[in-house]
Order: structure tokens, then C-alpha cells, then sequence
């Protein structure tokens, strides 16, 4: 997986998965506890009983750490979405899906816990990797919809593809980005639903 990479690169020392493990699991509970800027490394170190020079054999930053936490969320938020897509009868039940999936996932994740919500932000207002490689990752599956409907004649074709995966996926950047997503939840879920019929209507060949 890709996101293994991403943690890889941004972990020092030998490759301890549990001790690593150990210091994420302890980060997490921090950053629930006290709030992710206001921990830092050497509160993270007292609390695990481990020295602020061992943690940084393992991650370079807190950032570092923060990533790490963000790819095992986002990980999960993709596996949701991708499952549902798989469940639809086609590629408009596919899209609804998808819109509504990666939406309501990312509620029940990020505004269930709101410490977690803090480190999501702070990810996508820096626009860290995980960020990067979740959005990436999210375009690849919109395209596989979009290539399905346009062979099976439900979707136009006139329009480049890359095009219209990235208008549809900016149309929909608000009901996704954690940051923008705050701001919308008193419109939720319809003004989901309306964005995607509007898209879908727009797709019509």
C-alpha cells in the first residue's frame, strides 16, 4: 500500500513495527487528551515512559506521527467507500454511492472525535502526503465510475475524462475536505444528495 511508504519514509530505525505501533497507539491518546498542537514529542515521551531521542529513531517529527495516525483513518475511510461502489448496480448508483459514502464515513469518523477531527485539519490545511496520496487515491476510483458509465452508454464522452473527474471531484471537495466539511454538516445529507443529482444530471449523454 501506498501509505505504508509514506510511513516508511518517515520513520527512523529499525524496523520495529511494535514499538512503533506503540508510539502511535500512546500519540493517539494524547492527541485525544490534550489536543494535537498542544502535545508535543516530549509530552509524548513522558507519557510512554520512552526518551525524546528514542522517538525520533522512529519518526522524524510530530508531523511524522500525525501521519501516521491519518493514514490508518484514511485507509479505512477509502475501504468503505471503494466497498460500497463495489455493491452498486451500475455506474449512477456507483457515483450516488461513492458521494454518499465518503461523505458519511468521514462524519462518523472525524466529528465522533474531535481531537481526531483536529489532526485531520491540521493534514489538510498543511496538505500533507497522506492528504495528497487519500485525494489521489479517491480520483483514481471516481475515474474507474466514470470509465464504467461511459462504456455502458450512461455517461458522456465528449467532455476529457481527466476534466470531468476533476470537476466532479472539486463539486464534491466539500462534502470530503474535513476543513470544509465542518462547515457544511448542518446542510447534510441533502445538500450532498442535491450536488450529486446534479452531477449525474450533467453526465447525462
Amino acid at each position: 500500500m501506498k501509505n505504508e511508504s509514506i510511513i516508511k519514509a518517515a520513520t527512523r530505525g529499525p524496523a520495529e513495527h511494535s514499538v512503533r505501533d506503540q508510539i502511535v497507539k500512546a500519540a493517539r491518546e494524547c492527541f485525544a487528551h490534550y489536543g494535537y498542537d498542544k502535545t508535543t514529542v516530549s509530552d509524548l515521551a513522558r507519557e510512554i515512559g520512552f526518551s525524546k531521542a528514542y522517538i525520533y529513531r522512529f519518526f522524524e517529527s510530530k508531523q511524522a506521527i500525525g501521519e501516521a495516525i491519518c493514514a490508518e483513518c484514511v485507509d479505512g475511510l477509502f475501504d468503505q467507500t471503494r466497498e460500497a461502489v463495489d455493491q452498486g448496480e451500475d455506474a449512477t448508483d456507483k457515483l450516488r454511492r461513492f458521494s454518499k459514502t465518503v461523505t458519511s464515513a468521514s462524519v462518523e469518523l472525524l466529528f465522533n472525535d474531535r481531537k481526531l477531527y483536529e489532526i485531520a485539519a491540521h493534514a489538510s490545511t498543511e496538505n500533507w502526503e497522506v492528504v495528497r496520496d487519500y485525494t489521489e487515491r479517491l480520483q483514481g476510483l471516481l475515474e474507474q465510475i466514470l470509465k464504467e458509465g461511459r462504456e455502458n452508454g450512461e455517461f458522456e464522452r465528449k467532455t476529457p475524462l481527466d476534466e470531468t473527474r476533476r470537476s466532479i471531484f472539486y463539486a464534491l471537495k466539500s462534502f470530503i475536505d474535513p476543513v470544509f466539511l465542518e462547515r457544511n454538516l448542518d446542510l447534510l445529507p441533502d445538500a450532498q444528495a442535491e450536488v450529486a443529482s446534479l452531477v449525474l444530471r450533467s453526465l447525462a449523454p
